[in-house]
């Protein structure tokens, strides 16, 4: 097996597009949202992309695998990303990106405390729990911030849904590591989770009114970007790089993406900038680098 190495130019260089695609994002997904119902526009997202992973596979010469132990959680996993997605698309639609991608990238703090139950060997270290403390303290007060001058719209169920699509992550995350789902490979998981959520996501979206609103082609430009640079494309490099770089140093990027997100707010929409953003910002970030930083390996005394 080839041993994983620390990141190099090329790692940290595609991290870095990897995070500017994914922090655009959040722009992108309230832009679309006012041409196209977020639901609607999420199940189209969900279709298209499991297709692009499909043909990805195709080109690599992979084979669908639905072995035994894993078509049950693999429909559990996309149902799990239903709820993800429904909650990111929704809260982008009721609040403000700046809000948003405070409380959807927290998802490495419920994904800390999780694990510290479920996953041997990834309890708590003093250092986890500091940070752990530092992130859960600046969602907070995200959500108890409703001065709409100092943090964007405020909407409280917009805040809600933007925690449900954190949880939903975490739940993604920890399926795909818990279940049998951990035996196939990461792009059946995607596949899975892709090919599952597409009409859940449409059924769903008959809940939420009209599925177009006023739309024009750049909604749609919009919907094809979230759908081949984002759904399919930072999701499938992120994994290949996952194949060849240590995972803790691929995690240590998490933060850049929130920070991203939150200046793409305010220089494409004119969300307002604050000292109060900045902080909440920086202590989910901090909490996150403390979340992900390993260990350092005990010294052995000489003989």
């Amino acid at each position: 097996m080839e041993e994983k190495r620390n990141l190099d130019l090329f790692g940290v260089s595609s991290l870095m597009v990897i995070s500017l695609l994914l922090g655009l994002n959040h722009v992108v997904i309230k832009l679309v949202n006012v041409g196209l119902q977020p639901v609607f526009a999420a199940g189209l997202r969900s279709i298209g992309a499991a297709l692009c992973v499909y043909l990805w596979m195709l080109w690599r010469q992979q084979k669908l695998d639905f072995r035994k132990g894993t078509v049950f959680w693999g429909f559990v996993i996309g149902l799990v990303f239903s709820l993800e997605f429904l909650g990111l698309f929704v809260a982008l639609d009721l609040t403000s990106v700046t809000r948003t991608s405070v409380i959807f990238y927290s998802m490495p703090v419920w994904m800390a405390l999780a694990a510290h139950f479920l996953l041997p060997g990834e309890g708590l270290t003093p250092v986890k729990l500091t940070g752990l403390i530092m992130a859960f303290g600046a969602v907070v007060w995200a959500i108890a911030d409703r001065d709409a001058g100092v943090v964007g719209k405020a909407n409280i169920w917009g805040d809600l849904a933007a925690l449900v699509g954190a949880f939903g992550w975490m739940g993604v995350a920890l399926l795909a590591r818990i279940t049998p789902l951990n035996r196939i490979s990461p792009e059946m998981q995607m596949f899975w989770q892709l090919l599952v959520s597409g009409p859940v996501l449409l059924v769903l979206a008959l809940f939420f009114g009209p599925f177009i609103r006023d739309v024009t082609g750049w909604h749609w430009l919009g919907l094809g970007y979230q759908t081949v640079f984002v759904a399919a494309g930072a999701f499938l490099a992120w994994f290949l790089l996952l194949g060849h770089y240590k995972a803790s140093a691929i995690a240590s990027f998490a933060f850049v993406t929130p920070i991203i997100s939150v200046g793409m707010g305010w220089l494409v929409l004119d969300e307002p900038m604050s000292w109060s953003i900045a902080l909440k910002l920086a202590l989910v970030a901090g909490g996150i680098v403390l979340i992900n930083r390993s260990p350092r390996p005990r010294r052995q005394p000489v003989a």
